[in-house]
């Protein structure tokens, strides 16, 4: 089976994030940027089905030069090969720009399945794979907890607020995957210094079909226009009680319109 996982480069969610003042777009330039955590789990749920099953594991970025990185770290997991999608131009890309030029990336590689984190934590939309199915013309098989495959058909468990959903499609098709499904293994040092020899091949947007002004800041359908710090945590209403601070605590909540 051939499968293709996306991965996407991030600011570390763990560090402090910002916006760029110059164009209002994910300040990368300073940030320690790294695999997107979701992205692991569909690498991860990728390199299981291609031990139980055969095949060969591509991954496909779309990024700055910066992202090669993240690109030597996927591989260094298992994968087999990658292919990176640079271009100044795609600088301040939106979603939908974004979907169109991996959908074109993706039409190069004939992949049978495609892998995802169901989010990235940069833009948190959760709408690239159902973009991607449509561009493509294949089944989406979204939020899954849980992936089968039996020969070319593919049975997934679709996470719910109650439960889950059973959700079956035939590929060529398109799965995005959540933390719960798998845990990602730990790259080996000799995972690490064979990632430094695998094959990873770059597409400018020239060579995918694409034109600049379809993509980056002059093709995006949404921008931000402005952006502030998330202000100071201030101090909380303390309620003494002097026998009436449940008649208090009602008012409050009155006030602040929970009750």
């Amino acid at each position: 089976m051939n499968i293709v996982v996306l991965v996407k480069q991030v600011p570390d969610s763990g560090a402090e994030r910002t916006l760029s003042a110059t164009d209002n777009t994910v300040e990368r330039a300073s940030a320690n940027n790294v695999i997107n955590e979701m992205d692991e789990y569909a690498i991860e749920e990728a390199l299981k089905i291609k031990e139980a099953h055969g095949g060969e594991v591509t991954v496909l970025t779309m990024g700055p030069a910066g992202a090669a990185d993240s690109i030597r770290k996927a591989l260094s997991m298992g994968p087999d090969k990658a292919v990176h999608v640079t271009d100044d131009a795609l600088h301040g890309s939106c979603a939908v720009a974004t979907s169109k030029v991996l959908a074109a990336a993706l039409g190069t590689l004939n992949a049978d399945l495609v892998i995802c984190g169901a989010e990235s934590t940069d833009g948190r939309v959760q709408v690239m794979p159902h973009m991607l199915a449509e561009r493509l013309g294949i089944a989406a098989l979204t939020g899954a907890r849980k992936l089968t495959v039996d020969g070319s058909q593919l049975t997934a468990e679709r996470q719910t607020d109650e439960g889950y959903e059973v959700v079956t499609a035939a590929t060529p098709a398109i799965v995005s995957v959540w933390d719960t499904i798998n845990e990602p293994r730990y790259p080996s040092f000799k995972g690490i210094m064979a990632a430094k020899k695998k094959p990873v091949q770059s597409l400018s947007l020239a060579e995918l079909g694409v034109g600049g002004d379809e993509v980056g800041a002059a093709g995006a359908t949404s921008q931000v226009l402005e952006f502030a710090k998330r202000p100071a945590r201030s101090g909380g209403t303390k309620v003494t009680d002097e026998g009436d601070g449940g008649t208090q605590l009602v008012a409050y909540l009155a006030t602040e319109k929970f009750v």
